[in-house]
C-alpha cells in the first residue's frame, strides 16, 4: 500500500506531537513530485497520514514493551521505562540494574530490517497485486501472509533472526495493505479480520470477477463510490490498479491516484486509503488503526510461537555483541589456542552480569583442507567446553582454509559483530577474497587478525623443512600477511602481527571491544608513510577512550584539550599508557573533553583508530530512488552507485533518546586521504535523518557524523568503521520464494553496467554448498544490462528454518569495478498443518480464602493437535504457578499432553499456550476471579467477514471459575 509507498516515505516517522508516533500510509502531493524528479529528499508534510514502517513500529514497540514488562515480572524486577523512546525501553527491557553502558543501536538496526522491507516490497513487487491486496487478489495475498509467517516462526526455531526479520517485514507490508486496499474498513469494521492469519479459517463472501462493486466518481475524493449492495452484503472487494494500461473488469473499483490508469476508466475514482489526500483519504486514519492493531495481532501470534526470549531477540534486544573467534588449528597453534581459551574465559567470567556479557558465543575452527562447523551458544559453559576441545594437528602445506572459517563466521555471527581471527599461516583460499569483502560490506562486521608468523617460520610437527626453507617462509611471513591487513582495513579491524610469546599481550584489544556501546570516534589509513596530524573530538559520554595503531617505523605525539602532551616514548604519561606489542601501540587515554590531536611520523603505512564506550551511535543506509505504482527509496544492495548523487538515511541512538542528539555535519570522508563531501541532513524525527550528497569520494570512504547532544551540550563526532566505495555496476536480484528442500530453485538477477564494455565475471557462492549452477560470466555494453541466474538445491534432510547466505560477485573487464548482491534465503518444509492445538479442561479446583497467600488453586487440562504434526511446546505466557507436563496417548492413538497448574489464589490467573512443530499456536486464558468481574467476549460467527472473525476455542464455567479464550487463538 502506500501504505506501501516507499521506504524512506515508510521511515518518515516524525514525532509531530509530544510522545505519539505518527505515521504514513502515503507520500504528499509535493513529496511524490520531489521522489519523481529525481530531488532524492523529502520536504516535511506535516500532515496527518501515516506510513507502513510507523505502523510497523508502533505494533512492534507495543508488542515488544509488553513481553519486556512479562520477562520483567517473571524475573521479580520492575519494569517502568522513563519515556517511550526506543533507548529507554531497551535499557528497562535488559534491566536497568545492570552494570555497563547499554547502546540501542543494535535494536534500531534490528528494527530497521524489518521496516526496510516496505521499499523493497514496492520496488521488487509493485505489479503484484497479491502482495498489495490489489485487484480482488484476497486469496494470492492470504497465501503470501500464510507463508512468510511460516518463514518466520521457521527461522526463529533455528535462531536465524535476520532472515526472520526480513519476511517479517515483508508479511507486514501485504498485511497492512489489505486494510488501506480493500473495502473492509468502508463496511464499518474498525477491529482486524483475523482470519488473513488464521490459514485454517475460509475467506469467504468476496465478489467474484462479474460482480460490479462501484459506481462513477470524477472527483479525486469519493465517499460513496461503492455500491450500496455490496456494503450491504458485507462483499470484500477491493481496488484495481494499473500503471500501463487502463483496462479492469466491468463495473470494478480501482485504486484510484494520477498513477493508476484504471481510475480514468468508468467506474472513475478510487477506494484507496493510502493517505490522507487519497480516494477515500477520509478513512484513511481508521485503516492505519486497524493495520496497528493487526499487526500486533500477527507479532503476538509469533511471540506465542517463538517464546518470550526468543521474541526478544528476534527484535534485536541483547545485553550485548556476540563473541566471535576463527582459529587455525593445525599443527603450530597450539600457543594461540591456548590464549585464544584464556581471553575467551576471562571475558565470560569477568563480564557476567553485566551490560557487556556477550549475547552469545560464536567458535569457527580451521584446518586444511576441513574447516567448520560453526559452533554457536548462549551458553557460556558451552563455549568453553568446546574451546577446550580444539586440539593443534595437521596442516600439511602452509596456507590453510582461513577465508573459508571467515566466511562462516560472517554469515553466522549477527550484523556488526567483531570477529577475532587466530592464525600463524597464509590463506590457502584466496579466491574467497571479494565473497569475504563483500559480506564484510554487507553486514558492516569488524574482523581483527592476530597473526603470529611474522618474525618465526611456520613450524611443522612432521614436515622435517629445512632451515633455508624455514628462513624462506619467515621472509615471506609479512607478503603473506597483507590479504589479512586489507580484509581488516576493509572492516575497521586491526590486523596484528605479534610473536607466539607476545601473544598474549596483544589479546587486549578483544576485551576492549567486548561491549555493547563500543563506538569508532577516527579511523583513518595511510598507504605509504608520512608525517600528519589528526583532530577528533571527545564528548562528555565517551569512557574507555583507547587509540589504536598499527605499524613499524613511526612515533607519534599526542595533544589533549587542555594542551598536555606525551611522546610515543612515554610509556606511562600524563594523558594516558602506554602498551607495546609486536606492529601495535595501544594507548588507554584519561578522559577530557574536547578536541585531541595526535601527530604521527612514519616511514611505512599505517593504521590508526580511536574508540571509546558511549550510547551515542549512529547506522546507516545508502538508498535509491525507485518508480512505479508506488515510487519510493529502497535500501541499494550492494554498493552505492558511481557518477550519481547519494541518498543515506542515518539513524542517532542516545542515552537520553535519539531526538536529544542534534546532527550538525554528516561527511563522506576518504579512508586514505583527507577528502570529504559533505552532505546536506534532513531532521526526519525520532533521530532519523535523510542525509543528500551531490556526490560520493571515488575511492574507499567511510561515513563522519558530527553533533551535539543536548543532555552535556558538548559536541560528539562518531565515525562508521566498513570501508565503502562506489561501482558502475549495478545487480538487481527478486528472491520471491524460499527454498524447499530437495526441490530445485533458481534465482534470476539483472546486471547493468555504465562502465567499460566487455566480459563481466560472475561468481556465486554460499555458505551451505547448496549452488548447483550459476551464470558464470555476461558481454555487456557500457549503458546495457542482461540476464543471469543462480540455481540452488538443499538437500531432502535439510531442517525446515535452515538460512543460506548467497553472495553474487561482479567483476568487471580487467578487474577495475566490481559489486556484489548478498541476500538471505530460508529453506522452509511445506507446511500443510494449519490447524491449531485444542485443550480440554479436565478439572479446576480452588481453595482461596481471603488471605490468598495461604491458599492454592489447581487445574489440569489435556491438549492435543489431532492429525496434525504433534505439540511441540508448552508453557505459560501469564501467571506465576507451576506448569507440569506429562505425555501419554488418548482416545484412537492420538498423542495427549497432560497439563496440570497449581497456584497460590494470589495469582488468580493463567493462560497457558500450545505450540505444535510448525509453530501453530493454541492458547486458553482461566481465571479464578468472580465473573462479574471480567468483560466477557461474545462469540460470533467466523464464516463471513461481516465482523472479525474471532478465535475463540473451548471455554468453560464452573461456580465461581470461567475462562476466557484468548482472542489470538483460544483452546
Amino acid at each position: 500500500m502506500v501504505l506501501g509507498l516507499s521506504v524512506i516515505t515508510l521511515l518518515y516517522h516524525v514525532l509531530l506531537n509530544a510522545g505519539s508516533v505518527s505515521m504514513v500510509l502515503g507520500l504528499s502531493v509535493a513529496v511524490l513530485a520531489l521522489t519523481l524528479s529525481g530531488v532524492g529528499a523529502f520536504t516535511s508534510m506535516g500532515g496527518s497520514s501515516r506510513t507502513h514502517a510507523d505502523i510497523t513500529e508502533t505494533a512492534v514497540l507495543r508488542v515488544t514493551a509488553d513481553v519486556c514488562r512479562a520477562v520483567a515480572h517473571a524475573e521479580g524486577r520492575s519494569f517502568s521505562p522513563r519515556s517511550s523512546s526506543a533507548e529507554d525501553l531497551l535499557q528497562e527491557c535488559l534491566g536497568s540494574a545492570r552494570k555497563g553502558e547499554v547502546s540501542a543501536a543494535k535494536f534500531k538496526a534490528a528494527l530497521n530490517q524489518i521496516y526496510f522491507q516496505n521499499g523493497q516490497i514496492d520496488r521488487d513487487f509493485g505489479s503484484s497485486d497479491r502482495h498489495h491486496f490489489s485487484s480482488e487478489a484476497f486469496n494470492g495475498g492470504r497465501v503470501i501472509i500464510t507463508m512468510g509467517v511460516t518463514n518466520v516462526k521457521a527461522n526463529i526455531r533455528h535462531e536465524n533472526f535476520q532472515a526472520a526479520r526480513e519476511n517479517l517485514g515483508r508479511v507486514c507490508h501485504t498485511l497492512q495493505d489489505f486494510y488501506s486496499h480493500s473495502n473492509w474498513i468502508e463496511m464499518g469494521h474498525r477491529s482486524p479480520y483475523v482470519n488473513l492469519i488464521r490459514p485454517e479459517m475460509p475467506i469467504l463472501n468476496t465478489a467474484d470477477r462479474d460482480t460490479p462493486t462501484c459506481r462513477d466518481c470524477a472527483e479525486k475524493t469519493c465517499r460513496d463510490n461503492i455500491l450500496p449492495q455490496i456494503l450491504t452484503d458485507r462483499m470484500l472487494t477491493s481496488g484495481y490498479i494499473g500503471l500501463t494500461s487502463p483496462f479492469k473488469p466491468a463495473g470494478k473499483c480501482s485504486h484510484g491516484g494520477d498513477r493508476d490508469l484504471t481510475s480514468s476508466r468508468n467506474p472513475r475514482g478510487g477506494i484507496s486509503k493510502d493517505e490522507d489526500t487519497s480516494s477515500h483519504g477520509y478513512l484513511h486514519r481508521a485503516a492505519a488503526d486497524a493495520a496497528v492493531s493487526a499487526t500486533v495481532q500477527l507479532l503476538e501470534d509469533i511471540r506465542a510461537a517463538a517464546g518470550d526470549n526468543n521474541f526478544l531477540r528476534l527484535m534485536g534486544i541483547t545485553r550485548s555483541s556476540v563473541l566471535c573467534f576463527v582459529i587455525d588449528t593445525t599443527g603450530s597453534m597450539s600457543d594461540d589456542i591456548a590464549e585464544a581459551k584464556r581471553v575467551a574465559f576471562s571475558i565470560i567470567d569477568s563480564k557476567k552480569g553485566t551490560a557487556d556479557e556477550p549475547s552469545s558465543y560464536i567458535l569457527v575452527p580451521f584446518n586444511d583442507p576441513e574447516f567448520g562447523p560453526l559452533i554457536k551458544t548462549r551458553d557460556p559453559d558451552v563455549m568453553k567446553a568446546r574451546i577446550s576441545e580444539l586440539t593443534a594437528s595437521g596442516g600439511g602445506d602452509t596456507p590453510e582454509m582461513s577465508l573459508s572459517g571467515l566466511q562462516l563466521a560472517l554469515t553466522g555471527a549477527p550484523p556488526s559483530s567483531q570477529i577475532f581471527v587466530f592464525t600463524d599461516a597464509p590463506a590457502k583460499d584466496v579466491a574467497l577474497k571479494s565473497t569475504v569483502i563483500a559480506l564484510i560490506r554487507s553486514t558492516k562486521s569488524v574482523v581483527s587478525f592476530f597473526l603470529t608468523n611474522v618474525l618465526t617460520a611456520r613450524r611443522r610437527r612432521d614436515s622435517g623443512q629445512d632451515q633455508h626453507q624455514g628462513q624462506g617462509l619467515a621472509k615471506r611471513a609479512t607478503t603473506s600477511n597483507q590479504l589479512y591487513q586489507e580484509l581488516a582495513v576493509a572492516s575497521g579491524g586491526q590486523a596484528i602481527e605479534v610473536t607466539k610469546a607476545t601473544l598474549p599481550q596483544a589479546t587486549d584489544i578483544i576485551v576492549d571491544t567486548s561491549t555493547s556501546a563500543l563506538v569508532t570516534i577516527l579511523q583513518t589509513v595511510r598507504k605509504v608513510g608520512s608525517s600528519e596530524s589528526f583532530s577528533f573530538l571527545v564528548d562528555a559520554s565517551v569512557r574507555n577512550l583507547t587509540v589504536y595503531i598499527t605499524g613499524s617505523s613511526l612515533s607519534f605525539t599526542l595533544r589533549s584539550p587542555s594542551g598536555m602532551t606525551q611522546k610515543s616514548s612515554v610509556t606511562n604519561g600524563p594523558l594516558g599508557t602506554l602498551q607495546a606489542v609486536g606492529n601495535l601501540r595501544r594507548v588507554q587515554l584519561h578522559p577530557e573533553t574536547g578536541l585531541w590531536e595526535i601527530s604521527i611520523d612514519s616511514s611505512q603505512p599505517y593504521t590508526l583508530k580511536v574508540t571509546g564506550q558511549s550510547s551515542i551511535a549512529f547506522i546507516y543506509e545508502f538508498m535509491e530512488a525507485f518508480e512505479g505504482l508506488y515510487p519510493g527509496y529502497a535500501v541499494i544492495d550492494g554498493l552505492p552507485h558511481a557518477g550519481k548523487s547519494a541518498t543515506l538515511l542515518l539513524t542517532m541512538t542516545g542515552s537520553g533518546g535519539s531526538n536529544s542528539l542534534t546532527v550538525a555535519e554528516v561527511s563522506l570522508v576518504e579512508v586514505s586521504g583527507s577528502r570529504a563531501e559533505n552532505g546536506t541532513a534532513r531532521r526526519l524525527g525520532n533521530g532519523d535523518y535523510l542525509v543528500s550528497l551531490d556526490k560520493i569520494p571515488e575511492g574507499e570512504f567511510v561515513v563522519l557524523v558530527k553533533g551535539v547532544a543536548s543532555s552535556s551540550l558538548t559536541p560528539f563526532q562518531r565515525q562508521s568503521t566498513t570501508e565503502m566505495r562506489v561501482s558502475q555496476i549495478i545487480i538487481r536480484t527478486q528472491a520471491n520464494a524460499s527454498l524447499e528442500p530437495g526441490v530445485p530453485f533458481s534465482l534470476p538477477f539483472t546486471v547493468t553496467t555504465n562502465g567499460t564494455s566487455g566480459w563481466y565475471t560472475i561468481t556465486a557462492r554460499d555458505d551451505r554448498s547448496f549452488i548447483t549452477y550459476f551464470t558464470s560470466g555476461i558481454a555487456l555494453e557500457s549503458g546495457g544490462s542482461g540476464d543471469a541466474s543462480v540455481e540452488l538445491t538443499a538437500p531432502s534432510s535439510t531442517p525446515s528454518g535452515t538460512d543460506v547466505t548467497l553472495t553474487i560477485d561482479i567483476e568487471g573487464p580487467g578487474a577495475v569495478d566490481s559489486n556484489y548482491a548478498v541476500l538471505r534465503l530460508s529453506v522452509v518444509t511445506k507446511v500443510t498443518d494449519f490447524s491449531r492445538p485444542v485443550c480440554t479442561v479436565l478439572s479446576v479446583t480452588a481453595n482461596c480464602s481471603e488471605d490468598c497467600s495461604g491458599s492454592q488453586w489447581e487445574l489440569s487440562a489435556n491438549l492435543t493437535d489431532g492429525t496434525g504434526t504433534g505439540i511441540q511446546s508448552v508453557s505459560t505466557r501469564l501467571g506465576n504457578g507451576t506448569l507440569n507436563t506429562t505425555p501419554s496417548t488418548g482416545e484412537g492413538g492420538v498423542d495427549v499432553t497432560l497439563a496440570t497448574y497449581s497456584a497460590s489464589c494470589c495469582s488468580p490467573e493463567v493462560e497457558i499456550v500450545a505450540v505444535d512443530t510448525v509453530g501453530n499456536v493454541g492458547t486458553c486464558f482461566h481465571s479464578i476471579r468472580p465473573a462479574t468481574t471480567a468483560t466477557p467476549i461474545t462469540a460470533v460467527p467466523a464464516s463471513s467477514p461481516r465482523a472479525p472473525a474471532p478465535s475463540l476455542g473451548l471455554c468453560f464455567l464452573a461456580s465461581a471459575l470461567y475462562a476466557l479464550c484468548s482472542a489470538s487463538g483460544g483452546l
